[in-house]
């Protein structure tokens, strides 16, 4: 007589069909995909960022092509480099990628976002300072005279001047007065002091609404690894000694960088 078979026993855990084990490992993948997808969209999110840096603006802070993990949480302050969305017309038409793919994974962070619509420069004048050119070239904020020399560009042991056309602001409220650390190649704040609009040097101001966050390292390529620190320079720099004007104050600009 045959040994009868218990029913039972053909469903217990390990005696499935390969097709089963299959399926079972396709969902299990799918999950896991899924779930880093969501980890990756929130770390992008609410976390950091990468950019990659698309001129020689920033030079030698930054080179061509750098890889920059951009902070969004802990803010940031006078002297620190800041990734911002183009606050009006400051960029020149472009061309935004269509491959899908690489859309996608930007998206989640997976690649750096190497989209056109971002800036990235370093922070001069906080809302409320007081930001002037000196009679000798360089920089004063709140009647203190920066010293750049830390992180300015420099050429065969030649550095730029801080600046080269004068002027004399206060930063309005909510916005941010910013400048490229190679002064020579960065059409920045400083450049749209002397617009002319229906408020005179509005678009010279970053809104800090518009600030994606803070550069906090390179991460790529591997032989320019660094993180940032805030140059020694603007720990001297006082507060404003005044509420930030709800207009930008020009008390002198004239056309130019």
């Amino acid at each position: 007589m045959e040994p009868m078979t218990d029913p039972i026993d053909d469903a217990r855990p390990g005696t499935r069909s390969f097709g089963g084990r299959l399926l079972g490992w396709l969902t299990e993948g799918v999950l896991i995909l899924v779930g880093a997808v969501v980890i990756a969209t929130l770390l992008r999110t609410f976390v950091g960022q990468m950019f990659v840096i698309p001129s020689g603006s920033m030079e030698n802070t930054l080179q061509v092509n750098d890889r920059v993990l951009v902070a969004k949480f802990g803010g940031f302050q006078r002297g620190d480099v800041v990734v911002f969305e183009d606050p009006g017309e400051w960029l020149a038409p472009s061309t935004p990628s269509t491959n899908p793919v690489k859309i996608a994974l930007e998206f989640v962070g997976v690649l750096p976002n190497s989209g056109t619509e971002h800036l990235i420069k370093r922070v001069i004048g906080m809302p409320g300072d007081h930001v002037r050119s000196t009679d000798d070239g360089k920089i004063e904020v709140n009647g203190a005279v920066l010293d750049e020399t830390a992180y300015l560009y420099s050429e065969n042991g030649i550095q730029v001047a801080p600046v080269t056309v004068p002027f004399d602001i206060v930063v309005p409220a909510e916005r941010l007065f910013v400048m490229g650390d190679h002064r020579n190649a960065s059409a920045d704040s400083r450049c749209r002091l002397a617009e002319v609009s229906q408020t005179p040097g509005d678009r010279a101001f970053v809104p800090v609404s518009k600030v994606v966050g803070a550069a906090v390292a390179i991460v790529a390529p591997l032989d320019r690894l660094a993180t940032f620190s805030l140059p020694q320079t603007f720990f001297d720099v006082p507060a404003a000694d005044a509420p930030a004007p709800e207009e930008p104050e020009l008390i002198h600009v004239e056309p130019g960088c």
